[in-house]
């Protein structure tokens, strides 16, 4: 298995408000390293917001466009969230293991219903006749396809997921050093 000290890199999976973007700060502030949201980046690709693809394109074009920014991504000592359709493409997530350890940060259907309130409006890919439920157990097998690592986020603040992370890392991460 890859371990962040030999690539420097924390890939996290999981579900809209699994708490990737917010672990993925937390996870590299504590650990020295520079931190990538993906869905800003494909945001950016686009031109508009993920839920404006969703709209004027379909779930399909966010997971094509999600797919070609990811297998772009080259990077080195980051901490990476991913859009939780990321697992969908095995080619980008072939692409994410070969330099990175996948973290999935699981939650229970209940708590992402919870934190995500009126998912219409995220800019989640999925099918229109897919209901939530559906999704959730569709993705939830992709993501323990792909994970080195599961982490459970029920009953933790972010804190906690992000000292979950850290304590179940193969081997413990050395901050980078500032060469500036």
């Amino acid at each position: 298995m890859v371990t962040p000290t030999d690539t420097g890199n924390l890939v996290l999976i999981g579900m809209p408000g699994s708490g990737k973007s917010t672990v993925g700060v937390l996870l590299a502030k504590r650990l020295g390293l520079g931190f990538v949201d993906t869905d800003l980046l494909i945001q950016e690709e686009a031109g508009r917001t993920l839920q404006a693809i969703v709209d004027h394109d379909g779930y399909e074009a966010l997971r094509r466009i999600e797919e070609q920014v990811l297998l772009k991504l080259d990077v080195r000592h980051k901490v990476i969230s991913t859009g939780g359709s990321a697992v969908y493409s095995a080619r980008a997530m072939e692409h994410l293991k070969t330099n990175g350890t996948v973290v999935f940060l699981d939650i229970p259907l209940e708590l992402v219903i919870e934190r995500i309130g009126d998912h219409s409006m995220r800019g989640i890919s999925r099918r229109p006749d897919q209901s939530l439920t559906e999704l959730f157990t569709e993705r939830f097998q992709l993501y323990s396809r792909w994970a080195d690592i599961s982490v459970q986020g029920e009953g933790c603040n972010q804190e906690q997921v992000t000292d979950a992370v850290i304590a179940n890392l193969p081997v413990p991460p050395e901050p980078v050093k500032n060469t500036l």
